[in-house]
């Protein structure tokens, strides 16, 4: 069984843009929490694909992760994902090939299959006839491209043929759990805003798992959204900015990043409405110190999943790094 002693520690961000903040404000946070986290020994620092949404700068992915791992020197740095169907196999080939020339050992490629974006905004994005029903043969073009060199091979990623750049699968649904489990893959699931599927996504990848040249065993990372404060008072406090986030993403609002309030109570527009957020935030770990470990011990006994993905809106930058000290202080102890 994992405990918080051995499972690794990583992040997911999707630079997250304060309300009357900039892009470049976001950016450098973003960095700047990076490098915080690098000094705790997270893993990985991963970027999110997101398009047309107002209050996340994370949609130039790639950009993204070669300007944090050329702010950082250990920690992995890489995409949760990138959206493969707004993609050519080709184009991502090259640019996470040049990623791994330039930072070897560090760069990762999460993939998914989900558009990232509105109805409108996927047909802006996809302007040939892609499908994402497709997205297997996409994968495996891809994962082509980035293997070495076979004989008569025509088309080539320069950069990108043999880089061997580290693919993971990522899911909100039960598809890409039984193919990350198929193709042997490290697997990670979105449980910090589809907590619904979760343990039928860990059962299909984990029963579906055939040894490959890349896993003999299951890798599981787990999405989990976390607000830690020396309180627990304090942290649901902090946790209204969140809540707020949520609420925007249901009505097709900003979801720029808005200060906390204290009564969230007075802006729910239905009852129904308050029911979704919270169901959105299942597997939200919210509270002071000791709820963080028991909801964190619980969740790791429930799952057994080998690397927790944290994903944090706090609007406090300073408050959202002390919530990685928090946590990172319950692993060592």
């Amino acid at each position: 069984m994992s405990t918080l002693a051995d499972v690794a520690f990583s992040m997911l961000d999707l630079v997250p843009i304060q309300d009357h903040g900039t892009v470049k404000q976001a950016i450098d946070n973003s960095l700047n929490l990076a490098q915080h986290l690098e000094s705790l020994n997270f893993k990985r620092f991963w970027l999110a694909e997101h398009h047309n949404m107002d209050g996340i700068a994370s949609s130039a992915t790639a950009v993204l992760i070669g300007h944090i791992a050329g702010g950082t020197k250990t920690i992995r740095v890489g995409s949760g994902g990138v959206m493969l169907p707004n993609h050519a196999p080709l184009i991502v080939a090259e640019n996470f090939g040049t990623l791994a020339a330039l930072y070897p050992d560090r760069i990762d490629l999460g993939i998914g299959r989900a558009p990232g974006a509105d109805q409108i905004t996927m047909r802006a994005l996809r302007r040939g006839l892609v499908d994402a029903d497709d997205f297997p043969n996409q994968l495996s073009e891809l994962r082509a491209l980035l293997a070495p060199v076979q004989p008569n091979q025509r088309l080539i990623a320069t950069p990108g043929a043999n880089s061997n750049v580290p693919i993971w699968l990522l899911g909100s649904s039960l598809f890409s759990a039984q193919l990350a489990g198929q193709l042997g893959l490290p697997y990670a699931f979105a449980s910090h805003f589809a907590p619904r599927m979760l343990h039928e996504a860990i059962h299909i990848y984990r029963s579906h798992f055939t040894p490959s040249e890349t896993l003999s065993k299951p890798y599981l990372s787990l999405g989990v959204p976390l607000i830690a404060a020396p309180t627990d008072q304090e942290a649901e406090f902090l946790a209204t900015t969140s809540k707020q986030r949520i609420q925007a993403l249901f009505s097709g609002k900003s979801l720029r990043l808005k200060p906390p309030i204290e009564n969230m109570g007075q802006i729910w527009n239905s009852h129904q409405e308050q029911i979704a957020v919270e169901s959105f935030l299942a597997a939200a770990v919210i509270g002071g110190p000791l709820t963080v470990k028991t909801k964190l011990e619980k969740f790791l006994a429930e799952t057994g999943a080998d690397e927790l993905m944290f994903v944090s809106d706090i609007y406090d930058f300073e408050l959202r790094k002390r919530s990685f000290d928090i946590v990172n202080a319950l692993k060592q102890a």
